[in-house]
């Protein structure tokens, strides 16, 4: 797998600029234990994700992050260097969310991005549609979560 680049900056990105095929490592964000329990305390209250002590007894043998806060993590790193600042709409959905394994105080993790599918918008000729496999990798190379990402650019050209 070769890892690809942009040829323009994130301010001036639009559709044309996605090209299928093309796959971008950003990062990477290091997972701290406060940023855990902090997420989950609010979010997501278990023990797992909370307590420390618990934890250590528990299925995982330590503490854990939520996968939302996985989830959480892979957005900052997808919209600080792969959405556009110009011309990112919307996104209508994501699919297939998956949590492969468990992301643990100190990982560091990179987002992988896969560009699967870009197409014209069939009823509006200013924009289209990129589908994108998101993974989250940590330092032993290993995906810890992934999904589908479906988001809508505007054209450069129209």
């Amino acid at each position: 797998m070769t890892t690809s680049v942009f040829t323009v900056s994130i301010d001036d990105r639009y559709f044309e600029d996605y090209e299928v095929g093309a796959v971008f490592e950003f990062g990477p964000i290091e997972v701290s234990e406060a940023e855990i329990v902090s997420f989950a305390k609010r979010f997501d209250p278990q023990t797992m994700h909370i307590d420390p002590v618990k934890a250590a007894r528990g299925r995982y043998s330590g503490l854990i992050a939520s996968g939302w806060h996985t989830m959480g993590l892979m957005m900052r790193l997808f919209v600080d260097n792969y959405l556009s600042a110009v011309a990112t709409l919307a996104a209508p959905g994501v699919d297939d969310v998956r949590w492969l394994q468990v992301v643990r105080p100190g990982d560091q993790l990179r987002l992988r991005v896969s560009i699967l599918e870009a197409r014209p918008s069939r009823s509006k000729p200013d924009r289209g549609l990129v589908v994108s496999r998101l993974e989250a990798v940590n330092q032993d190379n290993a995906i810890v979560s992934s999904l589908k990402a479906i988001n809508l650019f505007l054209k450069r050209r129209q």
